[in-house]
């Protein structure tokens, strides 16, 4: 049984991170636990408080009156210890901890060098990445770097860095522009076969395209279509047909000569690209440094002239 005067310090992180993750099992696999240790751990809390912490049933986890009166307090120390080893970190030479970081999944593969830099630069930062095209809650889920594009939803409690406005092209691979019918205007694309996106908002993205002077949304006849990014790249990679791609992500492609622009006349401005951070009274170094390697890969590109 744990002594009243001695503060059980991991157990009020785990019931933090159940709290966040309204889950056990989520809990576990973000603290690197099982799902049998997070419970006893909860449990070893609420007989030390003598109070109920979370209302559990088959479907949610939802944290009582008393859950949530612990929850605001557990926060603001755990916050008050953190920062406290932020300003010891700040005296050493390198920054040093883990980064948990959230990216559209068609990122990844882009930002691996940018990853391996800080690795070089600073090894004693850890990264923990997660590939996901869903509106992540920077706060809620415990990300200390959120990356997003488009318009952002309303959230408190961070705060908010633009780093690049991308471009959107049609890209397609070597072996179906040989296999296919030539593409010299954008009215040929009705014959060809296209990979779309379908969105967390379940409709399929159309294409924005610029044909003249004039913008214009055109719907595909959609050969494949994926809710993943990463696989959406792969399959325009492996021939299967043309897909509007951001052009970050698309450029080692075609430097690769995996990939094709096609009309990059009919290239159009994409959305801007976001970093979201909890707000804190200071930023850990270790997250600074990755968040500074970020916004140096994805800083506006000088045009060719």
């Amino acid at each position: 049984m744990t002594e009243r005067g001695a503060l059980p310090i991991t157990d009020i992180a785990t019931f933090v991170a159940v709290a966040q993750n309204a889950s056990f099992t989520r809990a576990a696999e973000q603290l690197g636990s099982s799902k049998s240790n997070v419970g006893k751990a909860v449990q070893r809390l609420e007989a030390r408080l003598g109070a109920r912490l979370f209302q559990r049933t088959t479907r949610a986890v939802r944290l009582t009156e008393d859950g949530e009166t612990y929850l605001e307090a557990a926060r603001a120390a755990l916050d008050g210890l953190s920062d406290a080893e932020v300003a010891l970190a700040a005296r050493r030479s390198d920054p040093a901890g883990r980064v948990r970081l959230d990216i559209p999944v068609g990122f990844g593969r882009l930002l691996l060098p940018t990853f391996e830099a800080v690795r070089k630069r600073h090894p004693l930062v850890t990264m923990e990445v997660s590939l996901n095209d869903k509106q992540s809650d920077p706060v809620g889920e415990g990300w200390d770097i959120v990356l997003r594009i488009g318009e952002l939803p309303p959230t408190g409690g961070i705060t908010v860095r633009k780093l690049c406005d991308l471009q959107q092209g049609l890209y397609a691979a070597p072996s179906y522009l040989k296999a296919n019918a030539r593409i010299a205007s954008v009215q040929d694309l009705d014959t060809h076969d296209a990979v779309i996106f379908r969105g967390a908002s379940r409709r399929l993205r159309p294409w924005t395209i610029r044909d003249g002077a004039g913008l214009g949304e055109v719907v595909p006849k959609p050969g494949l279509i994926f809710s993943d990014g990463r696989a959406l790249i792969d399959a325009a990679i492996a021939g299967l047909g043309i897909a509007q791609i951001f052009d970050r992500v698309a450029a080692p492609h075609v430097a690769a000569k995996q990939l094709v622009h096609v009309l990059p006349q009919a290239d159009v401005a994409g959305p801007p690209m976001y970093a979201l951070i909890p707000l804190g009274r200071r930023m850990p170094p270790k997250t600074k440094v990755v968040l500074d390697a970020l916004a140096d890969t994805l800083k506006p590109q000088r045009r060719k002239s």
